[in-house]
């Protein structure tokens, strides 16, 4: 779904310095706190709670928080809350299908608020299974072209990763997706590091088996639904199986 992945990344890189700053920080700060809760406060040996400070730095979330964030989700500091993970399923206009995945300290909150951002964009809730199957869980590292030595090529990329279980490398435009099986995504991550590859993110996503073509009314509709999902607080991430074409993708940003 590179039209979509591509729109994610460029979005990413917006919200870092638009109005929505401040909500992007919330996520990526609860992202922390979960991960220290689960797997102890010290990233050394925990990949997730490693991995989840790298993707937190690079979006410019203040070192005090992320400290912070550790020390709460450890319990070496009061103030942490008990967030449960929840994942809905649902349909975007055109069918779309939909992964939805939540952290939240109040379920009942969460699937209201899902559900009234489906409802109120033309999509629907779906029942548990019914989507799940369209998508796959992946290890996926986000690479900058531009690095401080030589810019990454995809030969580059793939001679440092191949052997640690990259599937394949794809064109995002200003970046590249590493894509890998997710137990193979520390390994992959590791590898780039030790070449001394600069990475924007490595995290386990679900990528679709099942694509949805898009034209511009489509792709908008899937990307106003997503959006209107996103500004849940409960909500963490969205996966979509639409697919977007690059020069569909260029109009909507020069509308932007």
């Amino acid at each position: 779904m590179s039209g979509h992945s591509k729109w994610a990344t460029t979005k990413h890189k917006k919200a870092a310095i638009d109005a929505k700053r401040g909500k992007l920080f919330a996520k990526l700060i609860k992202n922390i706190e979960v991960a220290a809760r689960s797997g102890g406060g010290d990233p050394a040996g925990n990949p997730t709670l490693f991995d989840a400070i790298q993707k937190a730095k690079k979006s410019s979330v203040p070192n005090d928080n992320i400290d912070r964030a550790v020390k709460r989700g450890s319990g070496a500091e009061a103030g942490g809350a008990d967030y449960l993970a929840l994942t809905y399923e649902g349909y975007a206009p055109g069918g779309v299908a939909l992964l939805i995945e939540c952290l939240t300290d109040n379920k009942n909150r969460a699937v209201a608020e899902v559900r009234t951002a489906l409802s109120k964009n033309g999509g629907s809730m779906g029942e548990s299974g019914s989507v799940a199957f369209m998508f796959n869980r992946k290890g996926v590292v986000i690479v900058p072209k531009k690095q401080p030595g030589d810019d990454a090529t995809e030969d580059s990329l793939l001679e440092v990763v191949l052997d640690s279980g990259a599937e394949e490398v794809n064109d995002l435009g200003e970046s590249f997706e590493i894509v890998s099986e997710a137990t193979d995504l520390v390994a992959v991550r590791e590898s780039l590091q030790a070449a001394g590859v600069d990475y924007d993110s490595a995290d386990s996503s679900f990528l679709p088996t099942v694509e949805v073509p898009l034209d511009k009314e489509g792709a908008k509709k899937m990307f106003r639904i997503i959006e209107a999902l996103e500004d849940s607080d409960d909500v963490q991430n969205v996966y979509a199986n639409g697919d977007v074409p690059d020069e569909v993708l260029a109009e909507l940003e020069a509308e932007d």
